[in-house]
């Protein structure tokens, strides 16, 4: 379903987040919450979903009442899969908390040895190896309708965190695998099978870095993983120690999902965008290097590819007149919160590049646990946009698009998107604007 369906009413009675309607549309629920109840308790669960701009913004910056330690940010297992998993994580090692679920001082520790790699500096130094990547998918994308998610989304920020963490590009189909089953049970409900088989591809995962974390050690390299052996963080005591095999593959980890998950979702949606407003590609079209950060920024706004994260209630407390018991969890919605009215105006669902306010958005969130990533995810965008508006004459949606989302109301994207591209004339293509 598309933006403009975010007008017609819907009742919260009874509101599903696992349900096929709300992941597909979530908005239309996300708008009613906002004029509802702007603090809604889901039938049944602790689950508290905070859909404001105004109220998500101050949860973020309080870590000490709204913690981060929410564990999973999927549903438990029950049952007997409990012990099949344990079983599979066995032949692994341990999965801890290092930066996003955990609170200061610690997650200060951990988000200060990879700090460096995204600082303003390192991605001036990105920009040129990621434009490259750009080029090289676009000039072998085929003729005629094909999928842009496997062709361009993909591979663009899978190879970028790729050449950060200095792997081999051989191994493209299984650092997405890899990423696919770290995310798998994150917002929706997979049968027990999948969660086993997820868990498996993680403990993979686990063994191929901890190899190349072994080979660092004797043989170090000017790279992230050489810098995570020799990294030390403080300790509770005052002094320091070096981090443990568990934490620089939980750190890994991390960098690998956040850096590709989400960008490819955004991406995908952005050039649904375009060929949908081509009065914003013409624009984009005639200033590709100017334009593509606007493009960027809204398209972020409005796609939104992490919805929403959990936050711990650590204390009773009150929200918006709704009391909320210690140990709830919240659901801070950002793509609520990005197209919040009061914020947005009068008509918050709709593309527009040359809004005033574009970096009030809240997809990378807000506070210490701002998306460390972030400056990689839109350097990525933005040379991908530009080169679209350099090098592309015109966006077509192929005419059997389902335009259907994951099943998942945390993180949300397009299972696919086929499009048709009309590459510009050589003398036609903006080489400096």
């Amino acid at each position: 379903m598309t933006v403009a369906d975010n007008s017609a009413p819907v009742s919260l009675e009874g509101f599903n987040p696992f349900s096929d309607a709300v992941q597909q549309c979530p908005h239309l629920y996300y708008r009613a919450m906002q004029e509802q109840a702007p603090v809604f308790h889901v039938p049944g669960t602790d689950l508290y979903m905070v859909t404001r701009h105004d109220m998500v913004t101050p949860i973020l910056r309080d870590t000490q009442l709204f913690s981060n330690r929410f564990g999973s940010a999927g549903e438990a297992a029950r049952g007997e899969v409990v012990e099949r998993i344990k079983a599979v994580l066995e032949t692994g090692w341990p999965q801890v908390p290092t930066m996003l679920t955990i609170d200061p001082p610690y997650h200060t520790r951990y988000r200060g040895t990879v700090a460096p790699y995204f600082t303003p500096k390192r991605m001036a130094e990105l920009r040129a190896p990621v434009e490259a990547i750009v080029d090289r998918l676009l000039d072998h994308l085929p003729e005629g309708e094909f999928d842009l998610v496997p062709t361009f989304a993909v591979p663009l920020p899978i190879e970028a965190i790729a050449y950060i963490l200095n792997v081999p590009s051989d191994r493209m189909a299984d650092f997405k695998r890899w990423s696919d089953d770290s995310i798998a049970n994150i917002g929706t409900a997979i049968s027990d099978d999948a969660r086993v088989a997820a868990y498996h591809g993680i403990v993979e995962f686990q063994h191929y870095f901890a190899a190349q974390i072994e080979q660092r050690r004797t043989e170090p390299q000017a790279d992230l993983m050489t810098d995570l052996v020799n990294a030390r963080i403080d300790t509770d005591e005052g002094d320091t120690r070096p981090l443990d095999m568990s934490e620089m593959l939980s750190i890994v980890q991390q960098l690998l999902v956040a850096g590709n998950e989400t960008t490819t979702k955004a991406i995908t949606e952005g050039v649904m965008l375009l060929a949908r407003h081509p009065e914003v590609f013409e624009k984009l079209r005639a200033d590709p290097s100017g334009y593509a950060p606007l493009v960027t920024e809204e398209v972020l706004r409005l796609s939104t590819p992490t919805q929403g994260m959990f936050r711990l209630v650590t204390r009773d407390t009150e929200l918006a007149g709704v009391s909320i018991p210690k140990g709830s969890r919240l659901v801070v919605v950002y793509s609520a919160a990005n197209r919040d009215p009061q914020v947005w105006g009068d008509d918050p669902d709709r593309f527009d590049p040359d809004r005033t306010n574009l970096k009030d958005h809240l997809a990378f969130g807000k506070g210490i646990h701002f998306c460390l990533g972030a400056p990689l995810s839109r350097l990525e965008m933005q040379v991908a946009f530009e080169r679209l508006g350099r090098r592309i004459e015109r966006i077509e949606l192929a005419e059997d698009n389902a335009f259907r989302y994951f099943p998942s109301f945390m993180l949300r994207g397009l299972t696919g998107l086929r499009v048709r591209m009309t590459p510009a004339a050589p003398d036609e293509e903006r080489t400096d604007v």
